[in-house]
């Protein structure tokens, strides 16, 4: 998607002249990528693939994978289109003439309200699809966190650690042990076959409505077709207007679950602490990963080891601070046009393409996620379940001496101060 023209010569553009249904979602998803590498990538992409689509003769139906938080500088985000922050061929003119130095100069005036790179170019991308789409049968599908798959294919599924899942993860392996949050915000997962099969439907239904005859509004006797913006229609596949979960609830079913299901892989005994103050949080950082890595990279390399825990606590550093702009707000968000695609659904069709979000139970989902993050990330099998359990009985003992031990020595240096301070 990074290359000219998404990296197809002639040849390959006459192999797939045929095409008759695009899904669009590749992109980069990483929040902070390089401006230059994400607009070429996210932005220059999906219009060169809109060009390439205006001449497939046969095309049906364009549908574009945004995000639900590509409007995120609004409080509430409805299923519309909204001003980019700049007009799409502007920001790939910026990108072609000036330097690398110049765009990261730049950058942060760029951005504007907008907390990273990634959802920057996703706001601009939508208003690249609405200004390229010329006519071809269109819509946008905005999911919010996309996390393991709930039933198909199979349950529990999951290939990368973006987003929830890294925290997920994370606490699971007894490495991350604070997160600044606002453990009463909304956390709006979706599982990501009810985004596949949501996506599927909406398809169907832009090639049913194209296949009926053209809107036309009437005014002062002459024929109007209808605008561009209300023949596309945006998809907000959201949890937080049906099914709502709490970060507090979140975290309390990713500790119960990921307790139950322990790997022999674990680092540590499960311990995260949610910190709405960010200054709190920055304490417990120190006292809590820093220090003990430090330590521990320190006894690695006097045995002649190669020190890794520091490096692994600054990356998480920088990915949990970027994620913690999400973490801390709330956007009411509606999902008119996912439910009246819901209720066009046939019975049959309703099981076989589900998205129905008020389905989904929370507390068989998390058990799902956490045996999916342990079998597919970890690559350890539930077969070595009762190993884990045995190792987590030992890490746990561990933990609460190390907490006793490390409080009795905190009382112990505030009482010698005090004494020296007033004896």
């Amino acid at each position: 998607m990074g290359e000219p023209n998404i990296g197809l010569s002639e040849k390959d553009c006459e192999l797939i002249k045929d095409t008759d249904l695009i899904f669009h979602s590749a992109a980069s998803v990483r929040f902070m990528d390089n401006i230059r590498f994400i607009v070429n990538t996210n932005i220059r992409g999906t219009r060169d693939l809109l060009l390439l689509a205006q001449k497939m003769n046969n095309l049906k139906a364009f549908v574009y994978i945004s995000t639900a938080y590509s409007q995120c500088v609004h409080n509430k985000i409805e299923e519309k289109f909204y001003k980019p922050p700049i007009k799409t061929d502007d920001i790939i003119k910026l990108t072609e003439i000036l330097t690398e130095d110049q765009l990261h100069l730049i950058t942060p005036k760029l951005l504007g309200e907008w907390p990273n790179t990634y959802v920057y170019t996703k706001a601009i991308c939508e208003d690249t699809v609405r200004q390229y789409s010329n006519g071809i049968p269109t819509c946008i599908i905005r999911p919010s966190i996309v996390v393991s798959t709930a039933k198909e294919p199979i349950a529990g599924w999951i290939n990368n650690l973006y987003g929830l899942t890294g925290v997920a993860f994370g606490a699971m392996m007894g490495v991350l042990h604070t997160l600044h949050c606002d453990d009463r915000v909304i956390s709006d997962i979706v599982p990501v076959d009810y985004v596949v099969n949501n996506t599927i439907v909406a398809a169907w239904d832009v090639v049913q409505k194209e296949s009926k005859p053209q809107n036309i509004l009437i005014s002062n006797g002459i024929n109007k077709s209808m605008p561009v913006d209300e023949k596309i229609p945006v998809y907000n596949v959201v949890s937080s207007v049906q099914n709502r979960l709490t970060l507090f609830t979140l975290a309390e079913k990713i500790k119960s679950n990921g307790i139950q299901y322990p790997s022999e892989q674990v680092l540590w005994y499960y311990s995260l602490c949610l910190n709405r103050n960010y200054y709190v949080n920055f304490v417990w950082t120190i006292l809590l990963h820093w220090i003990p890595a430090i330590i521990l990279d320190s006894l690695t390399y006097l045995s002649g080891g190669k020190p890794i825990l520091f490096k692994i606590y600054k990356k998480m550093g920088t990915f949990y601070n970027v994620i913690s702009f999400f973490n801390t707000r709330d956007w009411e968000f509606t999902n008119d046009n996912v439910l009246k695609l819901w209720d066009k659904l046939s019975v049959v069709d309703k099981y076989n393409f589900f998205f129905d979000i008020s389905d989904i139970d929370w507390e068989c989902f998390f058990d799902i996620y956490m045996k999916g993050l342990r079998v597919y990330m970890l690559k350890d099998p539930m077969s070595t379940i009762e190993k884990g359990k045995l190792l987590n009985r030992k890490l746990k003992i561990i933990h609460f001496m190390v907490k006793i031990s490390s409080s009795v020595l905190f009382l112990y240096i505030c009482y010698s101060l005090l004494h020296l301070l007033f004896f």
